[in-house]
């Protein structure tokens, strides 16, 4: 990965210390690799972001910053590995998911049976919302190891490619410098 391109789109370290409500937590953010731009440290991160990515609703961003400081890996690049799942992606990949806990599990031999989702019924949001949190329940033990699973294969491809990609610039850029000695 090349660095100028990655430090062009990171915040830098400075900037989050003059930020006030930053400024408190500036004994955990000091730590050199929660910054530096190394294969490892990026390699990392994105497999921390990935990993976070499946973690449900608002709470991606909020775990991959307390998993980054803890594993010592690029803060930014964890935070920006959590974007992959958004509105338009989530349902395959909870879908991906729940398939995959199904094999996992057992529970399904043969093509992956979703359940059938309740009807709505505006008039009364109770029974609605207890139908729903029923059908939630029903998809249970499949999804929740699936999530795991899903998460782990992801953060592990993606450490893996991040590794792969920056040692491929590497030789690519040593492999032009040789060149361009020789004339």
């Amino acid at each position: 990965m090349p660095r100028k391109h990655l430090r062009r789109w990171l915040p830098q370290r400075e900037t989050l210390e003059r930020n006030a409500l930053l400024r408190r937590c500036a004994p955990f953010l000091s730590h050199p690799n929660l910054w530096h731009l190394n294969r490892h440290s990026v390699a990392g991160g994105l497999a921390v972001g990935l990993a976070c990515g499946m973690i449900p609703g608002p709470f991606q961003i909020a775990a991959a910053i307390p998993l980054a400081i803890l594993f010592r890996v690029n803060l930014p690049v964890a935070v920006f590995g959590t974007l992959f799942s958004n509105p338009f992606t989530i349902v395959p990949l909870y879908l991906a998911a729940f398939a995959i806990g199904n094999l996992l599990t057992g529970a399904g031999h043969g093509p992956v049976s979703w359940p059938a989702a309740p009807v709505v019924d505006w008039s009364q949001p109770g029974a609605s919302i207890a139908a729903w949190i029923g059908w939630m329940t029903t998809l249970g033990t499949p999804l929740a190891i699936g999530l795991v699973a899903l998460a782990a294969l992801l953060a592990l491809a993606g450490y893996a490619l991040a590794r792969l990609g920056w040692r491929l610039h590497v030789l690519h850029a040593l492999r032009q410098r040789r060149l361009r000695r020789m004339g």
